[in-house]
């Protein structure tokens, strides 16, 4: 009896741990979740969200007793995201059954609806106080580098707020079982 050559399978790879040569080390991060869908939202809610609060920081700190509570209340809505939104993503990489219990729960739906909230009321706050009390200084002053700035926070916090909202909503349909 001859026998025939075996067949080996190899189980293909789940995008878990960094790859070795010929294998896998640290499979217990999971950076595929960065490549998914969901991990792409999460990515640019938080590369805006950085971007916001560090514009805000850089160009707004001189200029936020005359801006008021706008300038403040956007600065407290991009960190409070952003801490959030790093945290999420920092659970989910170093554990997939984080990802698969928070998403399951009704947090992300209400954390994305109350963020989407937050950036759009901030936006046109700080739109608002933006375009009355810094631009008649940018139509002065040669070379005013904060009415600009503070106007592309103001823009990029809306972006902010949609990408939140279609995040929650997606949340939502996950929780619910709809796919």
């Amino acid at each position: 009896m001859t026998r025939g050559p075996t067949i080996v399978r190899v189980a293909p790879s789940s995008g878990r741990g960094i790859k070795c040569c010929c294998c896998r080390c640290c499979e217990c991060i999971n950076f595929g979740y960065l490549t998914s869908q969901h991990g792409l939202i999460k990515l640019t809610e938080a590369l805006l969200g950085s971007l916001c609060q560090s514009l805000l920081v850089k160009y707004g700190l001189s200029e936020a007793s005359s801006m008021g509570s706008a300038f403040h209340g956007f600065l407290t809505t991009a960190s409070a995201c952003l801490l959030t939104t790093s945290l999420l993503i920092a659970c989910y990489v170093l554990s997939s059954n984080s990802q698969s219990l928070i998403r399951q729960s009704i947090f992300e739906c209400v954390f994305n609806s109350v963020a989407c909230f937050m950036y759009l009321s901030a936006s046109s706050y700080m739109g608002v106080a933006v375009n009355i009390y810094l631009y008649p200084r940018y139509a002065i002053v040669n070379m005013y580098a904060a009415y600009p700035a503070m106007t592309a926070v103001y823009y990029i916090g809306v972006v902010v707020g949609i990408v939140h909202g279609v995040d929650a909503y997606i949340s939502y349909k996950y929780y619910k079982g709809i796919r």
